[in-house]
């Protein structure tokens, strides 16, 4: 059967404490034990269905979990407090002193300053290379090498990774295939192409509103279980724990993700098509000047389009200020980073969300001062805000 990860959000079933449509939510830090063994039980590790502490794990985190490790296919998930609370732990769970990860250049900018300026006082080193080069990421990799690392569709440049390509160099080499899916839930399931690892930050579109932090660890139940192991988990021991409020609020909106996935790329489609037409530098993966446009399409579910990020060059970094504060001005959205709320959200990643690169590094990468990301919101009628994006473009004289 198609695998289709909506489907397998729609088919979990819950019932609260008192029979509720939502189950209910563990708002305790710590919990208790009708005896002594027990608690000693849940210490070791088992006694399933017991609850110790909440840095541990709670019923509303759990639930949250079942329903995004569902929506990846894999075995079971660990969410965590913020996207970088998933990602860093993952790669020091895998990776001691002495060991190399090779990433992709282009991934966000919390993750590139984590490899280049944290992980080396560990003794952990990173060799960055273009994703998109299948020989190059080979070339890259050393007898020291445990992680490949990248991002779906890369922040802010768009590039698509060759998910199954890598897997099949992760196999050969034995190496784990970690992937950051924050920008193209549902659209791409990174597990059933044979990632090991899928890591989401929850705050972007699989929350929704732009009112919570969080991140998710998606895999198999023995890597989870090492993540959440009270004497060397690094989940356990950093810290990174999601609230039980915050855990229920994403679980419900994630019953609209499909809905807002499906927008999101309707309208993002739409403005790149005409963006585009209108001479503009345009990067989109749905559109086919897009280098890896057909590599997206054999990846893709395709009901879920190809995404709500796009970016087009303003030609310099006044152009792009002062075009996205006209188009604050007309409430076309905001000044603002992050992604995968409701309005469209509009940033020039060279000085804010890429800042940790430096501009050098950004140079040769492409991404250039002119650049601005936008993340598509879920506008009624797209050509209404097209024509009125295009007037502001018109005015400032990017157009």
């Amino acid at each position: 059967m198609k695998f289709n990860p909506a489907d397998n959000i729609q088919d979990l079933q819950y019932f609260g404490e008192f029979g509720g449509v939502n189950p209910s939510i563990s708002d305790s830090s710590t919990y208790t034990f009708l005896s002594a063994k027990t608690m000693f039980d849940t210490f070791e590790g088992n006694a399933d269905g017991c609850y110790l502490y909440s840095r541990h794990s709670t019923p509303s985190n759990l639930y949250l979990g079942e329903a995004l490790a569902a929506m990846e296919g894999t075995e079971t998930a660990s969410v965590t407090a913020s996207g970088m609370g998933a990602i860093t732990p993952v790669l020091l769970q895998i990776c001691n002193a002495g060991d190399h990860i090779v990433s992709s250049r282009t991934i966000y900018g919390g993750t590139y300053a984590f490899l280049k300026n944290f992980t080396p006082k560990l003794g952990i080193e990173t060799t960055f290379v273009d994703i998109t080069k299948l020989d190059l990421v080979e070339a890259a990799i050393t007898k020291n090498t445990k992680v490949l690392y990248c991002e779906s569709v890369s922040n802010p440049l768009l590039e698509v990774a060759d998910i199954k390509g890598l897997s099949a160099l992760a196999k050969k080499h034995h190496l784990k295939l970690v992937v950051d899916n924050t920008f193209s839930p549902l659209s791409i399931s990174p597990a059933k192409l044979g990632a090991d690892i899928v890591c989401h930050s929850l705050t972007k579109f699989i929350n929704g509103s732009s009112d919570t932090v969080g991140g998710v660890v998606c895999g198999s139940q023995e890597f989870i279980n090492d993540l959440r192991n009270v004497n060397d988990g690094a989940c356990m021991l950093l810290g990174s724990t999601m609230d039980s409020l915050r855990a229920a609020s994403i679980l419900k909106n994630m019953r609209t993700l499909h809905i807002r996935m499906k927008q999101h790329s309707f309208n993002g489609a739409f403005l790149a098509d005409k963006f585009e037409a209108d001479g503009l530098k345009t990067v989109y993966p749905g559109l086919e000047s897009h280098p890896s446009h057909q590599l997206f399409k054999t990846m893709m579910n395709t009901e879920y389009g190809f995404g709500g990020m796009l970016t087009i060059d303003a030609g310099s970094l006044d152009k792009a200020n002062e075009l996205m504060e006209l188009m604050q001005h007309k409430n076309l959205g905001y000044l603002a980073v992050s992604l995968g709320f409701y309005k469209t959200l509009f940033s020039a990643p060279g000085s804010s969300t890429s800042s940790e690169i430096p501009e050098n590094e950004q140079k040769e990468m492409g991404l250039t001062d002119g650049l601005i990301r936008f993340s598509i919101g879920l506008d009624n009628d797209i050509e209404r805000t097209y024509n009125m994006m295009k007037a502001c473009m018109v005015e400032v004289g990017v157009l």
